[in-house]
This record gives C-alpha cells, structure tokens and sequence, in this order.
C-alpha cells in the first residue's frame, strides 16, 4: 500500500504507455471513417449500459455492485461527454474522501496508542 491514489492515477494516464498508444491509433482510424464511428458509438453506449445495468442489479447483493458501475460510467465517459464529466467528478469526491479518512486514521492513531497503557480505576 506504499502506492498513492493519485500516483496511480498519473501512472495510468501516461500518454507514453503502449496501451494507450494502441488505443490512439486505433481511435484514429475509427475517426478517419464515419460509418465505423456511428457503429462504434453505438456499441459502446450499449456496453457501458449494460455494465452499469448490471452493476445496479448488484448493489444490493454483497459484492463490488457499485464499482461495477462505476467501470460501466467509464466506458461510457469514453465515448460521451456528459458521462466523463460524471466520472471525473467521482474522482474528485473518491480522492477527497480518500484523502479525508487516510487523515482521520493517522490523526486517532496516536490518540489511540496514548491510552493503551493506562488503567480505568472508578
């Protein structure tokens, strides 16, 4: 757990990974052809609510039902708009309440540890 939140954030958005430069090339020549492009709009939209439809039939059983729909908002936030931004928003609150608890637990820790050795005599 020596790993950051936002370092591997920064670490997966390199633009220099060859992943992600498959993706571009790829991405371009779904670009170069507009037929393709409605096509792959579609069926991206399709997949990224499927996912998030089944991530909502999840989130009452135990299990990881809302991070499948938070995968599902990615996929479409590739494609949409209107889903990124939903999905970047998400990221801000996550490393904020990240942030927040990591802060929490570090500040009741010495507390913590400053009353173990004492006795309660009433």
């Amino acid at each position: 757990m020596g790993v950051s939140i936002p370092e591997e954030i920064d670490s997966g958005s390199n633009p220099g990974h060859p992943v992600r430069r498959l993706l571009r090339r790829c991405r371009a020549w779904v670009e170069l052809h507009p037929r393709v492009r409605w096509v792959y709009r579609v069926l991206v939209g399709l997949f990224g609510a499927g996912i998030v439809g089944i991530g909502l039939i999840l989130v009452p059983l135990p299990g990881p039902g809302w991070l499948i729909v938070f995968l599902g908002l990615a996929v479409l936030g590739t494609e949409f708009p209107a889903a990124h931004r939903v999905g970047a928003f998400l990221k801000r609150i996550l490393t904020r309440l990240w942030a927040w608890w990591r802060n929490r637990g570090a500040a009741a820790r010495p507390a913590g540890r400053a009353t173990r050795g004492t006795t309660s005599t009433d």
